[in-house]
């Protein structure tokens, strides 16, 4: 996967990305045949155990990075950029962008429309390539709320324009996150680069959902865009508890798990 085959994509074959942020998941998904893998800041979240995304800093994102990168060294990896990487200043928020990059991933991704479009352009022209992301931003949700986005005139009109600017300032991909089916489309419909939604409906250019949410291993969370493809808490508890009860009865370790010393060696 690369950026011109990412932009080729669009209205030709949908996207598939999902989050993951260690090494296994990554390999997991990489031998699933992922598009684009994306070490999301949700990782605050999953990870972490934070309420919010607002909590994890860089030092903690480049070590997930790293790790997905190490676990699918062949898949198009993405990596969010943390609250406070981009928002201080430019050069801060170009240093941080290339330790990104410097960690693994092959794009970095960052919240905003209008606001941040003179960032993004000055990105892309020192060779970073930005994924955008619109609608819902959840390192602002102090501010905007947790609602869906593009309910009215206003907000519609407020989220075509930021595609636009972050577009012309050049994203190659836009995160639509909780935006109403119909402004979503517009938006797709409405620029050249292909779209990617979460909770943004069925007519973005792709879907990314998250690794814990999917496989259903955040019981607890359960928004209306998620559709869960495994009961992973259930069935990961499971397995904990049968592994507890096999050491609690000492049916583990079995014969086949111990090591026997070779007959007529003094070898340990």
């Amino acid at each position: 996967m690369s950026i011109k085959k990412i932009l080729k994509m669009k209205k030709k074959e949908k996207i598939a990305m999902i989050t993951a942020y260690d090494y296994i998941s990554a390999k997991i998904a990489e031998a699933a045949g992922i598009d684009i893998i994306l070490v999301g800041d949700s990782a605050s979240n999953v990870m972490i155990g934070n309420k919010d995304t607002i909590k994890i800093g860089m030092d903690e994102m480049l070590i997930f990075i790293n790790a997905v990168k190490n676990g699918a060294p062949n898949t198009f990896v993405v990596g969010d950029m943390p609250f406070l990487s981009y928002q201080v200043s430019e050069s801060e928020a170009i240093k941080n962008a290339g330790l990104i990059l410097k960690a693994g991933a092959d794009a970095v991704k960052l919240e905003g429309g209008k606001n941040v479009a003179p960032l993004i352009k000055k990105m892309v022209d020192y060779g970073i390539p930005v994924m955008g992301h619109i609608g819902f931003t959840p390192q602002s949700y102090k501010q905007i709320g947790i609602s869906s986005k593009g309910k009215n005139k206003t907000e519609e009109d407020f989220l075509l324009e930021s595609a636009k600017s972050i577009e012309e300032a050049g994203v190659f991909s836009i995160v639509l996150e909780m935006i109403t089916e119909p402004v979503a489309k517009k938006i797709t419909d409405s620029i050249s680069v292909p779209t990617i939604g979460i909770g943004a409906g069925r007519f973005c250019d792709g879907q990314v959902l998250v690794w814990h949410d999917f496989l259903g291993l955040n019981k607890d969370f359960e928004p209306k865009f998620l559709k869960k493809y495994l009961n992973g808490f259930e069935l990961f508890k499971e397995a904990i508890e049968n592994y507890s009860n096999d050491v609690k009865s000492g049916n583990f370790p079995a014969v086949e798990n111990v090591f026997k010393p070779i007959e007529g060696s003094d070898e340990k």
